[in-house]
Order: C-alpha cells, then structure tokens, then sequence
C-alpha cells in the first residue's frame, strides 16, 4: 500500500516542482549550512577550500562520519503509544513503515537516517521533503542544496537548487532536523566553523603526498665549481627527471663534470609531516565528537585495548550518539507524528543495541537479569536470538536464598 502511495507522491511531487512558489533571490541568506554554494567551501587561512566534499578526502574526517552515520542508521528503531497504566505498547502504523523500512521509492531505512546522521555532523542541518497524498504522509525525500529563510511567523521557507534550476518548499512541506545550535532554529556547521582546522589538514596532506611524489623526501643539491651553459642545465634537468618519484627511490644517480652531490638536513620522518598530522587526526576528531579510538587511531602513550578504551566509548555513546538521537526523536514527535497522536505516539532508538558484550559478560548480565526476577527466561532467550519456549520459562522467577522467616516453610 505505502509502495504504491509513495509512486503516486513521487509523480506529484514533480508537478508540485513546477509549481513552486516564484520567489526572487533578494532576501535569501544562508544561516548555517545548506548554501547552493557550499560545494565551493570556504577558504581557509592555508589557502585551502573546506567544503563537506573536501573534507571528505581527509581519512580523519571520513572516518568520524562514517562511524557516527552508521551506528545511528544501524540501530532499530520503533514507534510507540503511551497505555493508561504508564506503559507502552510497539505500534505499526503507517507512519512506522515510512521511518523504520523505506522512506522513500529507492531507499531503505538505514540509508535514510544514516544521511541524516552524516549531514548533521557536517552541515548542522538534515532537509527531506514530505511526500503526501491527500492529507496522508507516504514518504520522505532527502534534499540538498537548501538555504532557509525567516520567515514573519518565525519559522522557514526553504529555497531549493536541483539540477539548475530552485524552487521553494513552505515549512509544513519540509522535515527539518537541526542539529547542535540550533538557537536560532538552525544548526551549526562543523565544516564553517572548522575551517581553519581542515584546511590545515587538507593543506599538510597535499604536501605530504607531494613530498613522496618527488622521491619520499626533498634530498639534496647539486654543487659545480663550473658554470653551467643554459643548455649543460637543460640536459641536466632531463638527466634528473629519470630518479623523480617514488617508484625510483634509491636509485643510484652518476656524476661527472665536476658535480658534487649534498644532502639537505631533512630526514623522511619531517619529510612525511607525521607529527603534524598525527595531531591533526586528533583535532579532526574534535570537530566530530568523535575519539580518536573509534577511528583507529591511539593517542600518545594509549592502547586500543583494555578497560580505559571500554570507558572512551561509552563516553562516546553517551555525549555523541545519544544527542544525535535526541534530536532525531524529538523532530519526529513534532513534525511527523500526526496530530491527534501527538503525546501519545512517540518514536525512539533502541540505545541497547549500542552496547555489545563478550560472551563471558553478556552470560553474566542475563543471569543477573533472571535470577533476580527483573527479565523472564524467554525474553533472556530474545537477547541471544533463540527461540522462546514458552509455559514457566516466560515467567519472572527469583531466588529465596534470602525470604523472610515468615516465608519459610518446614519441610514435612
């Protein structure tokens, strides 16, 4: 059903396109990520452009939101209804296919918020269009390329650039989440306000890659008593192109004529910049949220093992993914559960599925869980992916090692 809506909505979004409101260029201000420009970045104090695209290129970067994107597009998510006795029971409307299986004709669930995820950290800033027919939500659209504007009544419209030409989406036609800042309604760009920092790294791995273009280490001068002829330093030049790169390294070069060869006091460990770019590893990471531990990447005197780095990552549970979460979950109860279902509809993130334990520790964590009456065997069972078996095992039991006297009974 939802499949054959979202055609339908697919088909009347492009008319609603060539409908869009005409609107002129004047007015329009970029205020915090989304800027049609924004593919040609910002140019930082090293000379370099900091865009999301170039960024990308730093494997820091990369990394950090490869690692946050994924985990939260990975985690299950479900839509829930608020019982009159404080409880809660998991519900499949419509609306849980949209967000839980395929928002959109040609994307899955994961894809979708794994996008979301990654435009946050970059951009401040997630947009998708709502699909509709009728008054009937059937699918999210990711769009790109998005500047808001202020409107009087406080909220945005949202002018967008597609395949060279833009149009604009009033705000009850766009799902906005916004990510850290969002004060004035708009989040804030690691991208703008990291641009010095990226464009430092993009600049120190420039010049690395052009030091081992040219041999891994710039390595010496040639010296003459002579004075060579303008075409005695052409020849030269020739003679010298057949030991540039590195496939060439070590290569024996022979002297005659005088020439004297030094060597300049650079050593490959300067050459290749590995002090300056270890550090800027760790700044990236910064930028992101993110320890450099989950990149693969140990800081001075750190292991990637142990109880320390078990801590470092529930830290980057709590203070990185958890927000991201938050923020996704409350947008959703605002802009996407229907109306009449707000405060009792809810949608949320499964956080367990975050944590994973060893064999040893999950056995440990069960049976604590069961003999202490708090999970039934059978939901134990859910937890290693077996089948329930019903009857006494989906039961909460305890132990009575410890009852009260008045409990105890004689033995006839």
């Amino acid at each position: 059903m939802i499949g054959r809506a979202l055609k339908g909505a697919w088909h009347g979004a492009r008319l609603g396109l060539q409908m869009a409101l005409s609107e002129g260029e004047s007015g329009w201000v970029n205020l915090g990520g989304g800027d049609p420009l924004s593919s040609l970045g910002r140019v930082s104090k090293a000379g370099k452009s900091v865009s999301s695209t170039s960024a990308l290129s730093l494997s820091a970067a990369w990394s950090c939101v490869k690692g946050n994107a994924q985990l939260v597009g990975s985690l299950p998510l479900g839509i829930y209804e608020k019982q009159s006795d404080g409880t809660r029971v998991r519900i499949e409307p419509d609306l849980a296919e949209i967000l839980t299986v395929a928002p959109g004709q040609d994307q899955t669930a994961m894809e979708y918020w794994e996008g979301n995820g990654a435009a946050l950290l970059l951009e401040g800033n997630g947009y998708s269009e709502k699909l509709y027919i009728g008054n009937r939500l059937v699918g999210l659209r990711p769009l790109f390329n998005v500047t808001p504007k202020r409107r009087d009544d406080g909220r945005f419209n949202y002018r967008v650039y597609d395949n060279g030409r833009s149009y604009v989406l009033p705000p009850e036609k766009v799902f906005h989440i916004r990510g850290f800042g969002a004060g004035d309604g708009l989040g804030l760009s690691a991208i703008k306000y990291g641009v010095q920092s990226l464009g430092s790294a993009i600049a120190a791995d420039e010049t690395a890659a052009r030091v081992f273009a040219n041999g891994l280490m710039a390595s010496g001068v040639l010296e003459s008593e002579n004075t060579l002829t303008p075409e005695q330093r052409e020849q030269l030049q020739k003679h010298l192109q057949t030991y540039v790169s590195s496939d060439r390294a070590g290569k024996i070069m022979t002297l005659e004529a005088g020439l004297k060869y030094r060597q300049l006091q650079i050593n490959p460990e300067d050459a290749q910049l590995l002090e300056t770019r270890r550090f800027q590893v760790e700044d990236v990471c910064r930028w992101f949220g993110t320890p450099p531990v989950v990149i693969g990447h140990a800081g001075q005197g750190q292991t990637m093992w142990g109880s320390g780095v078990e801590a470092i990552m529930l830290a980057w549970l709590t203070l990185g993914i958890n927000p991201l979460l938050r923020r996704m979950e409350q947008r959703i109860a605002r802009d996407l559960i229907p109306l009449a279902k707000r405060g009792k509809w809810y949608a949320e993130w499964n956080r367990e599925a975050m944590l994973q334990m060893d064999s040893k520790a999950k056995g440990d964590f069960l049976s604590k869980m069961t003999t202490n009456g708090i999970m039934s065997r059978d939901e134990s069972r859910d937890k290693l992916n077996l089948p329930r078996r019903g009857g006494a095992a989906d039961a909460l039991t305890a132990q009575t090692a410890l009852a009260g006297l008045d409990q105890l009974t004689r033995a006839e």
